[in-house]
């Protein structure tokens, strides 16, 4: 991806606070029932559930909270969820991807298009921005797994299709490596590249940019508004921009 940005192939999650922590396991709890009802309960006969489960795991989810979502999902409890994509501009013309997973898709579109509406964005119909996004698997390591020659290397040989390395500026919560490889290969790679550099802090799929748009100005205040929005509602799962915002600017939201 062109150029520098702290917002390089965003997946904004929430994480920090207590009450952020929570709404993001319920959307982690909703993945793995939504994966277990889809197939088989046993994470090693579930591709899907094998890899939500990994991401769980890897935002410290308790085995209690992982172990009940799998249940509820091989009982059929989630019999009335399913999982929706929603496509649309932000400021600036910027592409946006929505996954939602909900049991009310008329709630779930109607929150959607309102925060759009709200913050300087619009709706559209399916496709009318995934065609400037690649569908792809990412496998993330922390800057600690090896320096940039090593993750290349390891990845390449397990059958990855790219992989970017972020320094994060000496910060190594900031920075990590990034392994992408064709959406049918993710978990073939991911178990292959694991054997090399041990387990991996997240496994999963992912819409990244084909090219990012810079941003820069009001508009982008107002982007991050609406993607917040967008996160804050509980039927909303991940969110992904084409957008690229420079440091000045990410720093001047405070």
């Amino acid at each position: 991806m062109a150029g520098h940005s702290k917002f390089k192939n965003i997946m904004h999650k929430k994480g920090r606070a207590d009450a952020a922590r929570s709404k993001l396991f319920s959307k982690l709890s909703r993945d793995i029932t939504i994966a277990a009802k889809m197939g088989m309960p046993d994470p090693a006969m579930n591709s899907r559930l094998r890899l939500a489960v990994s991401m769980a795991k890897a935002e410290s989810m308790p085995k209690d909270n992982i172990e009940r979502a799998i249940k509820k999902g091989a009982s059929g409890e989630a019999d009335n969820m399913e999982e929706i994509r929603y496509e649309g501009r932000g400021p600036g013309g910027i592409g946006l991807i929505v996954e939602a997973l909900t049991d009310n898709r008329n709630r779930t579109a109607g929150n959607v298009r309102s925060y759009f509406t709200k913050f300087g964005g619009q709706m559209g119909d399916t496709n009318s921005v995934a065609f400037m996004f690649d569908r792809l698997g990412e496998i993330k390591y922390p800057l600690t797994a090896g320096d940039a020659d090593k993750i290349f290397e390891a990845a390449i040989e397990a059958g990855a299709a790219d992989v970017e390395t972020d320094p994060g500026d000496g910060d190594e919560d900031e920075g990590g490596h990034t392994i992408y490889t064709a959406f049918e290969d993710l978990n073939e790679v991911a178990e292959a590249v694991s054997k090399i550099l041990g387990d991996p802090k997240s496994t999963g799929f992912v819409w990244k940019p084909q090219a990012t748009t810079p941003i820069t100005g009001d508009p982008v205040r107002t982007l991050m508004k609406l993607i917040d929005a967008l996160n804050d509602d509980d039927d909303v799962q991940n969110v992904y921009g084409n957008f690229e915002i420079s440091d000045e600017d990410y720093e001047a939201l405070g």
